[in-house]
């Protein structure tokens, strides 16, 4: 990432569907730490794991100068013992999505685990570059439904992996290389699910500050109904 100037923003709306926040944002700008999680549900739990979540992978990861996929994966693994530990004391669900992108020497380190999002804007593309572990996505994917059908809407909450989860499942861990011109946008789904995929194409390719662009997008996810939390980290890169 030497040469490169990157700039970033963050922003997160409660929006008029629950009474607090459950999402959880990090964000440093230099060297590029940024982290976002989304609860599971609106009790106890979900407002525990998350912020523990996002507190242990951040110790964890930041506990070497440059944190390589072990050393990520490692972190996710704390996160998952202690966001269980959690939910056995609350004796209440507690779970939340994990996804993070981390500076690395030659680009950056991707981590996901749920169904929050990365997305790339790259000389006029957007493109995806996270997958939602969610049943949604594995029957759309496997073609046991269509994307937009009433089963996938029914699969759209059944998350695969998540931290807390039982099983303890691995993230996904993967480098990307950043060029100039590059957007980036970390999302909960509460952004990706009420902003359409043309309008964040539009948002992210405009020639605009960080911070305006996820004003926008907070302003259009309230637009659309306000129907979950929406948390948003912007990255450009010149």
């Amino acid at each position: 990432m030497d040469g490169l100037d990157i700039r970033t923003a963050v922003g997160s709306d409660t929006g008029n569907r629950y009474s607090a926040n459950f999402d959880v944002t990090y964000l440093v700008e230099k060297p590029l730490f940024a982290v976002l999680a989304d609860g599971m549900g609106d009790g106890a739990g979900s407002a525990a794991a998350g912020r523990i979540a996002v507190d242990t992978f951040v110790d964890y990861a930041t506990r070497v100068a440059e944190p390589g996929p072990d050393t990520l994966r490692d972190a996710v693994a704390a996160a998952h013992a202690r966001v269980s530990r959690a939910g056995r004391e609350l004796r209440d669900l507690a779970g939340c999505t994990l996804t993070a992108m981390i500076a690395a020497p030659q680009g950056c380190w991707l981590v996901q685990i749920g169904d929050s999002r990365v997305y790339r804007w790259r000389a006029g593309l957007l493109e995806l570059l996270t997958t939602d572990h969610t049943m949604a996505w594995l029957g759309a994917v496997h073609g046991l439904y269509p994307f937009d059908s009433a089963q996938a809407a029914a699969a759209r909450y059944q998350l695969t992996r998540y931290v807390g989860h039982g099983s303890a499942p691995e993230p996904d861990v993967f480098s990307v290389t950043m060029r100039p011109g590059d957007r980036y946008l970390l999302c909960t789904d509460g952004v990706s699910e009420q902003v359409g995929y043309d309008d964040l194409r539009t948002f992210l390719g405009r020639d605009t500050p960080p911070d305006s662009v996820v004003t926008a997008l907070l302003a259009a996810c309230e637009t659309a109904g306000g129907n979950d939390n929406a948390s948003a980290i912007v990255i450009r890169v010149d």
